[in-house]
């Protein structure tokens, strides 16, 4: 397994860059507290978890074939990496929503959480595209994915805790052009920074 530190910092980077998963996040901390919004990342942390084996190891044979493939793949990793920091630069601050307060439901926070991670584009390009990068193929493949993919998981589950976090502390910030833009700005200058680190290096 190659550059698990790198690893570490795009999947922290990805995890922490707004999306979906993130807005569920933090409204179901907004709307709910901080211990309900625990059902919705736990859904999230687990479908990021089915999208990987659904993605990852049957792209793992054809990477483990073909060169070219890697090659191809690494680029696409690349330019998504970079169209998303520029997307995210450009994006509006991430707003709190007006929605009415309804009634906890830890269970439908779970069902709300893992659903969204299916249709989230970002943790799917990030599978397909990007960790098969941190695969030696030389090593035993299964091991290296279950450290990479256990990773990531428990990721979402920190991550997300601390976002859930903040936003019951932090809420009148988090809602502000102020704040949001600079939780952009810096989310987007990370991702084309490694957008362009990850199209130099060598396979």
């Amino acid at each position: 397994m190659d550059h698990y530190f790198l690893f570490l910092t795009m999947a922290t980077a990805t995890v922490m860059s707004p999306g979906p998963g993130v807005t569920l996040t933090v409204t179901n901390s907004l709307r709910y507290g901080v211990y309900e919004s625990m059902g919705g990342i736990v859904g999230i942390a687990l479908g990021a978890l089915i999208i990987a084996v659904i993605s990852a190891t049957g792209l793992g044979l054809i990477l483990a074939a073909s060169s070219w493939a890697f090659t191809i793949i690494k680029y696409v990793g690349a330019a998504y990496l970079i169209f998303l920091g520029v997307r995210m630069w450009r994006s509006p601050p991430l707003s709190k929503q007006d929605a009415a307060i309804t009634e906890p439901n830890i269970k439908r926070r779970f069902i709300e959480g893992l659903s969204i991670q299916f249709s989230n584009p970002k943790v799917i390009f990030f599978f397909i595209s990007i960790f098969p990068q941190f695969i030696n193929r030389t090593e035993a493949y299964f091991m290296q994915f279950s450290i990479l993919t256990l990773t990531y998981f428990f990721l979402v589950i920190v991550i997300h805790m601390l976002y859930a976090a903040m936003a019951g502390q932090a809420r009148n910030w988090l809602a502000s052009k102020k704040g949001g833009l600079v939780l952009n700005r810096v989310g987007g200058g990370v991702f084309i920074l490694f957008g362009l680190v990850l199209a130099a290096t060598e396979e």
